[in-house]
């Protein structure tokens, strides 16, 4: 009788204990699609890096999000060009990707110009099946002031040699020569960016998501980068009538698409999120707030929608 007793106990122990285990050892993203981080303007594959490595778009989140559980595609795709070019790049290697590893379907997370590479790729270019869902990360939905700016400030009969110069300075950096500054500028204009919005709708059975940021004032202590931009595309919202705050590059009001989730938690001491502090670029973003959080609570959200 003790010794059955004894037995009983002992496995009801160890039941719990192997319980516990599997209980502590499960992730956050365990069950998710995998997620494909889709990079904006001047972007790279974060798994060779630019500059022999050293420089990183996402700033360790995509090995931040496999740890958490999901397969992670950060795909390179020609730095400076428009939506077709990227969203067709893109298409080619997330299909490689899935076909080498068994996926069925994918979750897209881009930022700036990448979500709307994301969107040309789904509505025009036969992705809609391939995708469960969108989330788009401080995009230019509505277009961006600076863009309509640097263009219209370019005489005409400049452009193209400003455009020879910026294109043959990035084929060096990139070791790419595909790139065209003025298309990409031209895609990302206000007016080019309303049209696109009417003629790209967003594909049922797909779950679009958007999460932005914005510079509370023009701290270069905080955004030593991104400072110089602030002003200008201030002053641009407020005469394009999508208001002031922006991260830098992009209105606040431009970033919204599809199902808005909001901003950033920051702590008291920061001065907003800049447009390259929203991905952590070369790691910018982890001193002034919590990006893995922001990233898991991006990714988990996608999951829940699959």
């Amino acid at each position: 009788m003790k010794m059955t007793i004894a037995l009983a106990l002992s496995l009801m122990l160890t039941g719990y204990a192997f319980a516990s285990k599997s209980r502590s050892s499960s992730k956050p993203l365990d069950g998710s699609y995998p997620i494909v981080l889709s990079h904006g303007i001047l972007g790279f594959d974060d798994s060779q890096g630019l500059l022999m490595g050293i420089m990183k778009y996402w700033g360790g989140m995509d090995d931040y999000l496999r740890s958490q559980g999901a397969p992670v595609l950060t795909p390179g795709k020609t730095a400076m060009n428009d939506l077709e070019y990227r969203g067709q790049e893109m298409k080619t290697q997330v299909l490689q990707w899935m076909a080498a590893n068994g996926y069925s379907r994918v979750h897209i997370i881009g930022h700036s110009q990448g979500g709307l590479d994301a969107r040309y790729m789904i509505t025009h270019q036969g992705m809609s099946s391939k995708v469960s869902s969108l989330t788009t990360l401080n995009s230019v939905h509505r277009g961006s002031p600076v863009a309509d700016i640097a263009l219209d400030v370019i005489p005409g009969w400049m452009e193209p040699f400003v455009a020879d110069v910026l294109n043959v300075l990035a084929g060096l950096i990139y070791s790419d020569n595909d790139q065209d500054v003025i298309a990409m500028g031209v895609s990302l204009r206000t007016d080019t960016m309303a049209v696109f919005n009417q003629t790209t709708p967003n594909v049922a059975g797909i779950d679009y998501f958007s999460y932005g940021s914005k510079m509370a004032w023009a701290d270069p202590v905080q955004h030593p980068i991104m400072v110089w931009l602030y002003p200008a595309t201030w002053a641009g919202g407020l005469y394009k009538g999508q208001g002031g705050a922006n991260d830098s590059i992009v209105p606040l009001t431009s970033q919204s698409w599809g199902s808005w989730k909001g901003e950033p938690d920051t702590n008291w001491y920061t001065t907003g999120v800049d447009h390259l502090q929203a991905t952590n670029f070369q790691y910018t973003g982890e001193n002034w707030y919590d990006v893995r959080g922001y990233f898991l609570k991006m990714s988990k959200n996608a999951k829940a929608s699959q």
